[in-house]
């Protein structure tokens, strides 16, 4: 899935630089040749104008006129030869220029930044010339500013399109997991209830192994596990629980299951109760992942701390040992599924754990601080 998901942005990406490219390309090409067909009808322009001031036929200054007057949309400014305008204008709003005393000399210094203007002898005795800047028109701006425009509309809808797959990758994805966490509930309940089964033989032969009620913790545990796989996928029932109480019972069953040189701490700043809305059996299955992941941090011996505590409408959990440490180029991955430095295991508890935590309690689930050597602290926030 997500070979496919990479190959299809790969594909889009490569697709819209394509069309970029092309567009951009194109529209330099048609920019050039509009910009000199521009510059070819600005002197005619000024060709005509300066021959309507020597002809006398009717027939010439018809035509001159008809010239003159077919340019209505290339914005023009005669100057003299210090770049002052002299009053001939064209294409420009007059009430801007009636405004705004400088408005032309600021139109000249931009037209002169776009095209290099025209110089035309008015006079050889004494020398006097005339200067006409010209601006684009409408249409080459248009064409000058399309494939930015383009561009901003393909990169929108390359990113619609990457997200819709990602959200339908994602919806896949979601429901290959509620299907095998279902399954898997199905397949515990079989051996489940035949080991149930043989601990009550061993009740009823009178054993008093020390071990039977430690088994029977254990088969507790795994009808606990298997319900957790049931409700995945099924919109939890949440309920006002103590925290504490949940914790100290996840802490007790991991403190006989441990080596003795590992310590447990659990502190609650000296308070009995500490009440978060919460799935208990979703709940527990956070704190598991979290103490296990800290077990394994230890590696047999080290000291692992709860601390609880109530600021304002949250509560916040966290969860420290001094163990080994995660490297700081790993922290940003820890909770992607798959992700795992150990030899055995999937690397789904933490992302489970994340997806628990957001996506059914509305809460946080990060890593608060790590430094390799020293310990982690995982910090869990829910809502009062």
């Amino acid at each position: 899935m997500f070979n496919q998901l990479f190959n299809w942005r790969t594909g889009l990406s490569l697709v819209a630089i394509a069309i970029a490219s092309g567009t951009i390309f194109y529209s330099n090409y048609l920019a050039r040749k509009l910009a000199g067909d521009e510059r070819k009808k600005v002197n005619v322009w000024i060709q005509s104008l300066k021959t309507r001031a020597v002809v006398t036929e009717q027939s010439a200054l018809d035509l001159t006129n008809v010239i003159t007057n077919e340019n209505t949309d290339i914005p023009i400014i005669e100057t003299n030869e210090e770049d002052i305008p002299s009053g001939n204008v064209l294409n420009l709003d007059q009430e801007k220029i009636k405004k705004d005393k400088n408005f032309l000399l600021k139109k000249v210094s931009e037209f002169g930044r776009e095209n290099e203007p025209f110089i035309i002898e008015v006079s050889k005795s004494p020398l006097i010339i005339n200067k006409y800047y010209y601006g684009d028109s409408e249409l080459l701006k248009e064409v000058r500013y399309y494939p930015i425009i383009q561009l901003f509309i393909v990169g929108f809808f390359i990113v619609i399109v990457i997200t819709t797959i990602s959200l339908r990758s994602r919806s896949a994805q979601n429901q290959v997991w509620v299907g095998m966490a279902k399954e898997t509930a199905h397949q515990l309940g079989t051996p489940i209830t035949s080991l149930q089964g043989w601990i009550e033989m061993l009740k009823t032969t009178g054993s008093t192994d020390k071990a039977v009620p430690e088994m029977e913790k254990d088969i507790q545990r795994l009808k606990l596990v298997s319900e957790r796989f049931g409700k995945i996928g099924s919109p939890p029932q949440l309920e006002n629980a103590n925290l504490l109480i949940q914790v100290e019972e996840m802490v007790n069953y991991f403190r006989k299951r441990s080596p003795q040189k590992v310590s447990f701490l659990i502190d609650a700043e000296g308070k009995k109760e500490i009440f978060a809305m919460i799935s208990p059996p979703l709940f527990d299955w956070v704190i598991e992942n979290l103490l296990k992941n800290a077990l394994d941090a230890v590696e047999g011996k080290g000291d692992i701390t709860v601390t609880l505590r109530e600021q304002d409408k949250l509560r916040i959990i966290d969860v420290t040992d001094n163990g080994k440490g995660i490297p700081k180029r790993n922290i940003p991955l820890v909770f992607k599924p798959g992700f795992t430095t150990k030899k055995r295991g999937w690397g789904l508890g933490l992302s489970l754990a994340r997806r628990i935590v957001e996506k059914y309690h509305q809460g946080e689930l990060n890593v608060r601080n790590s430094e390799p050597g020293k310990g982690t602290t995982f910090r869990l926030v829910l809502k009062g």
